[in-house]
């Protein structure tokens, strides 16, 4: 479908909600500098890297400006995170509280993404690879950073829940649902898929992987 095809009401979420999906993504950078004891720096460096990360790649690709270089208040979630987990981690299962944060924010992600994608008139196939890209690179940079291997190599979904979240949100969107409630239904739809995958141990079969 060409963008002159697509709705005339562009989907424009609330500002807030990307500083939100920014500020989820930040915290899971903090646990992970937490879990190797890094400094209160590195903690910021971390959190600020992971919640940008995903929205920027976004950006270069689409050709729109850089989100948070005209917007100092995404560096301010991102030191908030970080003095939120320098003296909260220790209340918390941190290994549990990153792998479910990140669920959050891949499925809230997933949805700014596409929606911002759609808003700057990309065909709604490239809005919602835009959507996963924004969802799952700030968690490969914040894996490569901390030396862990990224969850996008693991055997349970990940990249499909995000594809889900963006690809309901854009389906919706195209059949003139609100905004809102698109946005909303991607959201809890890609979670919902994530969540499974953490807790059940969903995945496809693995190439040559033998099936009775």
């Amino acid at each position: 479908m060409p963008p002159e095809s697509l709705p005339e009401s562009l989907p424009v979420l609330p500002h807030a909600l990307d500083y939100a999906g920014v500020a989820v993504f930040a915290l899971t950078g903090a646990l992970a500098a937490a879990r190797d004891k890094h400094d209160i720096i590195t903690f910021w460096f971390f959190a600020v890297v992971t919640g940008v990360g995903g929205g920027t790649l976004r950006d270069v690709l689409i050709g729109a400006p850089v989100f948070w270089v005209s917007d100092p208040t995404y560096l301010a979630i991102g030191l908030g995170a970080a003095i939120a987990v320098w003296f909260l981690s220790s209340y918390v299962e941190r290994s549990k509280a990153l792998i479910w944060l990140d669920a959050v924010g891949l499925a809230m992600y997933a949805v700014i993404g596409a929606a911002k994608a759609l808003s700057l008139g990309v065909h709604p196939l490239v809005a919602i690879a835009m959507g996963t890209l924004t969802a799952t690179f700030g968690g490969v940079i914040r894996d490569v950073l901390a030396g862990q291997p990224s969850v996008l190599l693991k055997r349970e979904l990940t990249i499909s829940p995000a594809i889900l979240a963006a690809g309901v949100f854009v389906a919706l969107y195209l059949a003139n649902v609100p905004p809102w409630w698109a946005g909303g239904i991607g959201a809890v739809t890609g979670f919902a898929l994530r969540a499974g995958a953490i807790h059940y141990g969903w995945a496809f079969p693995s190439f040559g992987e033998k099936r009775g």
